[in-house]
């Protein structure tokens, strides 16, 4: 039976000839990350399948364009260009939306479900399964490590073998180690003899190191390399300035931000060259998003910039590695980042931005949430935005963090205020600006706007800020959902379904979009699609609480109990003791009518939350299956101190009273729940005929 495969070695010739040994020629892709950063590899192997999909399966490269080209935009060479967005188009300074690690994690699910595709239809042809050989993934970027780890939890080696080439990585520690350890068998290289030289000299070698963009494992190169930047530092340097300007005309965004920025850090101009260099690169990855690597550029970036007299860039360098710290969890970090800027510059920009950097690690993501100092913050940007000197800018800054401002009021559930602050940001850009003029940034304001109207309860005009935001922006599909969530509340159930299903037609597999599509087709009656979308789901993150929780529902609901309890079980080992699964836990026990077992897992989910619902209503059920209508009954009068008036929970304490010959408590549940929206109105009036025909 075919396995995936680690290849541990010293060198990447020993691990090429373990890769080989049985007679196959897998497809090799370097992924060392000094030739061009995150995705090096993915890019190597896409370039090799993609003119044959282009070609026989035009579908399938259709389908999956926006995640293939999002990291990779070279790859347009080939299947032409990506979609156009508003973020796409817009100056980098008028950048209000950006994306991190969340974004590339999806888009790297959505490149991996294309090479399962395509390996899919080559078994169809009856062709042999594509082998890949990613080498040197422990010097790869932390965004192809992770593209890695999902490529080979996700293949089946049936379908597609995976092997991944790695020195000894016994202190890695991140997803691809677990991935490897759990999923591959690992062969060791036959360690090799040292390279021979060729009777190349000393200054040769040092050169074929450098030629090698800093990647050979040579060890003679590399000792040669070391030597000579110690003996002539300003020659090597030179080398450095040549392999760049080799490299740089015709070099894609990743080449530059890889080995080309390298090559000029090292060279004769670290500040100069180096810098502008760097600078370039960080702007290509903050603008898709590549978290880790910002933060890498963004240190080098400082190790090179003179605080003083290029401060413009010093600041760039750290503001951008600190909000790229955040969404990588290197929160405390980011902080020291942010107050390194606050003590080393009195521009008034710099402390404006900066507190506004501040007060969202304060309201978003620090633990615990300080609403009331991000507000404190928050107030010092907007202060200063209205005194900046320059008409325009104090205009775009100040509606800037005032809509800063209004999150944090928001958050604060101060929602009218938030939605005045929104409100007048939007009117004074109307007043003041082209249409044209800041369209990312305006859409934003509506976006914040019709989630607070949605959240006000004014569905109608939130929704009409959502069609006016998809006609805009039609690839951003955050809006569809938004829509599809207006439609879903107001009974829409099939014109949120649709906006779901344009969603997932146009948006790369965000697990969230798939999820709620399954929930609002398992509420519209269609439970083989509910269980494909949340099958997907769970094949992209197994782990995902709230999917295994609605799958297991479903399952239930369908009478699959042992596949529900596999799901329960598959969420227990990744968090043990969580209510809701124990309580799941309990639902399945009720269904196979096992009362005491049931109730034991009840007890035990309201001993880790005691406030939760459906542990209640669900012990309730088992109690009175047990003849304990008054044990039931407690249980349900407590759930309906929580969730207000419900006509089913009134229906079923209705019964109990009934049950207990407490007939007036038991026409009252039944007369309020005839009252309240949703009631089941003939099971109401059956049980109220029943109650009062036996009293007589």
């Amino acid at each position: 039976m075919a396995a995936h495969r680690r290849i541990v070695g010293d060198s990447r010739a020993t691990r090429s000839a373990a890769a080989t040994a049985d007679g196959s020629a897998p497809l090799v892709a370097r992924c060392h990350q000094r030739l061009r950063g995150p995705y090096t590899g993915v890019d190597t192997v896409l370039a090799a399948v993609l003119p044959r999909a282009r070609r026989q399966w035009p579908d399938l490269v259709e389908r999956h364009r926006v995640e293939i080209l999002y990291g990779m935009p070279e790859l347009q060479d080939l299947i032409g260009p990506a979609p156009r967005t508003l973020a796409s188009e817009s100056p980098f300074e008028q950048r209000t939306r950006f994306f991190g690690s969340g974004m590339i994690r999806c888009m790297s699910q959505g490149v991996v479900t294309f090479l399962l595709e395509y390996a899919g239809r080559l078994r169809h042809l009856g062709e042999p399964a594509p082998y890949l050989f990613f080498d040197e993934a422990h010097r790869a970027e932390p965004t192809t490590r992770e593209f890695l780890a999902l490529l080979v939890r996700r293949a089946d080696p049936e379908l597609l073998l995976v092997a991944v080439g790695e020195a000894d990585a016994a202190d890695a520690d991140d997803e691809l180690a677990d991935v490897l350890a759990s999923r591959t068998v690992t062969l060791v290289a036959a360690g090799g003899q040292p390279a021979a030289t060729g009777g190349r000299t000393e200054a040769e070698l040092a050169a074929a190191y450098v030629e090698a963009d800093g990647t050979s494992d040579d060890p003679a190169q590399e000792s040669a390399y070391r030597a000579a930047a110690e003996r002539d530092p300003d020659g090597v340097r030179r080398l450095h300035d040549a392999r760049a300007a080799e490299l740089a005309p015709g070099a894609g965004p990743r080449t530059l931000l890889g080995a080309v920025a390298h090559h000029r850090e090292r060279g004769t101009d670290p500040g100069g060259a180096g810098r502008r260099a760097l600078r370039e690169a960080l702007t290509f990855a903050v603008n898709v998003g590549f978290s880790a690597q910002v933060v890498d550029l963004g240190r080098r970036g400082r190790a090179v910039t003179d605080p003083v007299h290029e401060w413009r860039d010093y600041w760039e360098f750290t503001q951008q590695a600190a909000a790229a710290c955040i969404p990588i969890g290197r929160l405390q970090e980011s902080l020291d980042l942010y107050h390194d800027l606050l003590e080393r510059y009195t521009d008034p920009k710099v402390h404006m931005m900066t507190s506004y950097a501040i007060a969202m690690l304060h309201t978003r993501f620090l633990t615990p949430r300080d609403h009331d100092l991000a507000l404190r913050w928050q107030n010092n940007a907007v202060a200063i935005a209205g005194v900046l000197p320059d008409p325009g800018e104090r205009r775009t800054f100040t509606v800037f963090h005032r809509n800063g401002l209004a999150l944090i009021e928001m958050h604060r559930r101060n929602l009218g205020r938030a939605l005045e602050l929104i409100e007048s940001g939007i009117a004074w850009l109307d007043a003041e600006l082209d249409p044209t003029q800041w369209q990312l940034h305006r859409s934003q304001l509506l976006y914040n706007r019709a989630r607070l109207l949605a959240a006000t309860g004014r569905g109608d005009e939130a929704f009409r800020d959502y069609s006016t935001l998809v006609d805009l922006d039609p690839y951003y599909t955050d809006y569809l959902s938004e829509r599809a969530r207006v439609l879903r509340d107001s009974g829409d159930l099939e014109g949120a379904l649709a906006d779901y299903d344009r969603a997932v037609d146009l948006a790369p597999p965000f697990p969230e979009l798939f999820y709620n599509r399954g929930t609002a087709r398992a509420d519209a009656g269609d439970a083989a699609g509910a269980l494909a979308d949340f099958g997907y789901v769970l094949d992209m993150e197994p782990d995902d609480l709230d999917t295994l929780l609605a799958r297991a529902e479903l399952l239930l609901a369908e009478g699959d109990i042992e596949a529900a309890e596999r799901d329960i079980a598959t969420g227990l080992r990744a968090r043990p003791g969580e209510p809701r699964l124990v309580c799941m836990q309990g639902t399945a026990e009720l269904q196979r009518g096992r009362y005491a077992d049931a109730v034991s897992h009840f007890d035990a989910a309201l001993a880790a939350d005691p406030g939760y619902p459906a542990a209640l209503i669900n012990r309730a059920v088992a109690h009175f299956q047990q003849d304990r209508p008054s044990a039931a009954l407690d249980d349900l009068t407590a759930a309906l101190a929580l969730v207000g008036d419900d006509p089913d929970l009134l229906l079923n304490r209705g019964i109990a009273h009934q049950a207990q010959g407490d007939t007036a408590l038991a026409l009252a549940d039944f007369d309020r729940a005839l009252q309240l929206p949703g009631a089941d109105l003939d099971e109401l009036r059956h049980q109220r005929d029943l109650c009062a025909a036996s009293s007589g």
